[in-house]
């Protein structure tokens, strides 16, 4: 699996399960990305998706988070990739509601000195706990008919990002119009404004010089 640079992490999925889900990327037939290709891109991704406030210290995530995160990560690429054109497997559903049956982390309001109130966790982030709370959310994206309806795969040549497209006329083509949209456009470009072969010439049969 090739390791991702500048850990590349996406959360323009709409949902925070499908937000982990990305953290794998390329086309299911060609070999993966990793994003979460070690302890700093966990942690990275962790505040990035919100799943903990901003300023939470992070010491306690290791290694071993890393695993189980990778874990759940792979359990649910499986479950809604295949839930996008058929049913998944009852095992992974099973696990999936496994994982959500975790009480979610609590949160609470705490005054800054400037007075305003901003989110905190009420003791050290858990694992078991923050990864119910990605499992419960995928549990709600896809008993949700609404929302499983807008569920999407990109269409991007390299790409097979999910994503929920939310756009007035659900006719939104890639994950990301600046990234995968904007590749669509270029490729586009250059194939408009690429040379055009010369044309064979044509061979002339002896007929022709027959008088």
């Amino acid at each position: 699996m090739a390791a991702a640079s500048g850990y590349d992490l996406r959360f323009d999925s709409g949902r925070i399960c499908l937000d982990l889900v990305a953290t794998v990327g390329g086309r299911l037939s060609e070999a993966p990305v990793e994003r979460l290709g070690g302890v700093e891109p966990l942690r990275a991704w962790l505040l990035g998706a919100g799943l903990v406030p901003g300023g939470t210290p992070l010491d306690v995530v290791d290694h071993r988070w890393l695993i189980r995160f990778r874990a759940a990560r792979d359990l649910l690429h499986r479950i809604v990739h295949t839930e996008v054109e058929g049913h998944a497997a009852g095992a992974d559903l099973e696990r999936m509601n496994a994982l959500a049956a975790t009480a979610p982390p609590a949160l609470r309001a705490v005054r800054t000195p400037d007075g305003t109130l901003v989110r905190a966790l009420a003791g050290k982030p858990d694992c078991g706990a923050l990864l119910s709370q990605i499992a419960r959310d995928a549990v709600q994206l896809l008993t949700d008919p609404v929302a499983r309806g807008q569920l999407r795969r990109c269409e991007g040549e390299t790409c097979s990002l999910l994503y929920l497209d939310t756009s007035r006329g659900r006719r939104r083509r890639w994950c990301s119009s600046e990234i995968c949209g904007n590749r669509e456009r270029v490729a586009r470009h250059r194939r408009r404004v690429a040379p055009k072969p010369p044309e064979p010439k044509h061979r002339h049969t002896m007929n022709q010089f027959r008088t």
